[in-house]
């Protein structure tokens, strides 16, 4: 026992994330531009939740998307069909974006020239959450047939948040979903966190989550 080694950490793992969030958030902020890391598990509706935001807005705001995944470029070629810039990030490999990353993704953009940059994380409701990319807020999605229960398995997603979008409401149905007990659940980790209930595919809900853009967009 005497022989065992003891370490003092003095300094966080995530020290050297946070301080490129910073430079990331200050740039972002000189340039005027409102950065959202949208964040939710593989098939909560991210980005069919995005494109109608996209629809309302691309009108009125200069828009950029930054789709990072594992693999592939499907949602970043679906943003480029709206007419919305984006680029595919590959993670290689990795669960969640971090600052670094993110850095090097936005000098693809000349973000003076953007009023929203969009960065939809890997699908995950654990990795995301754990790490500052450097994004103006934080927003979670989590669709009903999901269940009302993941504020409960998932307390940091949600504590880091500062919106939280209830999706794909049209399918209360067929699946089981207490309103009061997910708000209450929220709550109890976040009790600061907006939370909008809306329906990506038939609109409705969609207002309330879109005037509150619109406000942190004019107030950044």
């Amino acid at each position: 026992m005497g022989n065992v080694r003891v370490i003092d950490v003095h300094q966080s793992v995530f020290a050297a994330n946070d301080m490129i969030a910073q430079n990331v958030r200050k740039k972002i902020k000189a340039d005027h531009t409102f950065m959202i890391n949208l964040m939710a598990s593989p098939g909560a509706g991210k980005t069919t939740v995005l494109l109608r935001t996209i629809e309302k807005l691309k009108n009125k705001y200069k828009i950029g998307v930054m789709e990072a995944d594992i693999d592939a470029t499907v949602d970043a070629e679906m943003m480029e069909a709206a007419g919305v810039k984006s680029i595919q990030v590959h993670t290689g490999g990795e669960c969640a974006m971090d600052a670094e990353m993110t850095q090097q993704a936005i000098e693809e953009f000349d973000t003076s020239e953007l009023d929203l940059l969009v960065l939809e994380n890997v699908g995950n409701l654990v990795c995301p959450a754990e790490t500052d990319t450097g994004a103006s807020k934080n927003v979670a999605i989590l669709s009903v047939p999901e269940g009302d229960d993941k504020p409960l398995k998932y307390p940091l997603m949600f504590e880091v948040c500062h919106a939280v979008i209830i999706s794909k409401i049209d399918t209360k149905g067929y699946f089981k979903f207490d309103d009061d007990a997910v708000v209450e659940r929220i709550h109890k980790h976040n009790p600061d966190a907006e939370i909008f209930f809306l329906s990506a595919k038939t609109g409705e809900g969609l207002e309330g989550w879109i005037q509150w853009l619109e406000k942190e967009i004019s107030e950044w």
